[in-house]
């Protein structure tokens, strides 16, 4: 299948791209990857009309926004995204790679991740800021959730780092393909993974909870998070900036989830909690 891809440079960039990503998803976009100076979007070139192309900037964004416009041919799918797919590094324990590229065992933990539409391949800073925080907490024996998976890697690295159970789940289709894809190429058992939103887990219980995201969603969803947290339970939040970890301590701890520690890098912020009694 044949794309158009939509390559979007925003300043500011961190409030337009959530806006943007809305919009398009409303037009019949299906893919999104946030970049470091913007965003791309990507819809089947079929699906892609001429009364679009007035469209890619709604009226209510009214200034930083330029773009350009591309077809990727089928053919060329795969090149486009390999050659953007470097082996990452994080924390000097754990290295990411795609099936293409050399084992590297000399590494502690080994995470094989096909980049299809670039998901969560830890070379954005919010999965490695995860990944980082996560190499810090005990996982041995428990349950996990997973919330917006894409790529399955924080999933993966879960099982690997001795979580019992794993649940992952995002509201796109393609992630929760890539996910399954990928725990196979990782040889994990331990992860389930289901199409859907907060909502899905129901009336179920996690002893840690992950949810890299984007600041609205877990605005919007810290009440189902924390309902769905065991007492003495932890939560690690991510993919939102270093300014608004206010906002995010201030809602999270109404819910009786207290602020342990973040981090930080090139502004993004990733951040940990613990729910008490």
């Amino acid at each position: 299948m044949d794309y158009i891809e939509i390559i979007y440079q925003l300043t500011p960039r961190d409030e337009q791209a959530e806006i943007l990503m809305a919009h398009l998803a409303n037009m019949g976009f299906e893919m999104f990857e946030e970049t470091d100076t913007g965003l791309k979007a990507y819809i089947p070139s079929k699906d892609f009309t001429k009364a679009m192309e007035s469209d890619l900037v709604p009226d209510y964004i009214t200034s930083g926004v330029k773009f350009s416009k591309q077809l990727i041919k089928n053919e060329n799918w795969n090149a486009v995204w390999e050659s953007n797919f470097e082996p990452e590094l994080i924390a000097g324990k754990v290295y990411v790679r795609a099936d293409f590229h050399t084992p590297q065992n000399q590494y502690e933990f080994q995470l094989v991740i096909q980049p299809k539409m670039a998901f969560g391949t830890g070379h954005h800073p919010t999965t490695a800021l995860v990944i980082e925080l996560m190499l810090q907490l005990n996982f041995i024996g428990k349950s996990v959730l997973d919330m917006g998976c894409g790529t399955g890697i924080l999933a993966i690295l879960a099982e690997k780092l001795g979580a019992e159970s794993v649940l992952a789940i995002d509201n796109d289709e393609n992630a929760v393909i890539n996910t399954k894809e990928n725990i196979f190429k990782n040889a994990c058992h331990q992860i389930s993974v289901e199409q859907g939103d907060a909502k899905t887990p129901g009336i179920k219980y996690f002893n840690l909870i992950i949810a890299n995201i984007n600041r609205n969603i877990i605005l919007n969803d810290l009440p189902l998070y924390a309902a769905n947290l065991m007492v003495g339970g932890e939560i690690v939040f991510s993919g939102f900036y270093e300014k608004d970890l206010v906002m995010i301590q201030e809602t999270a701890e109404e819910l009786n989830l207290e602020y342990q520690k973040h981090l930080i890098k090139n502004e993004w912020c990733c951040a940990y909690f613990k729910k008490m009694e």
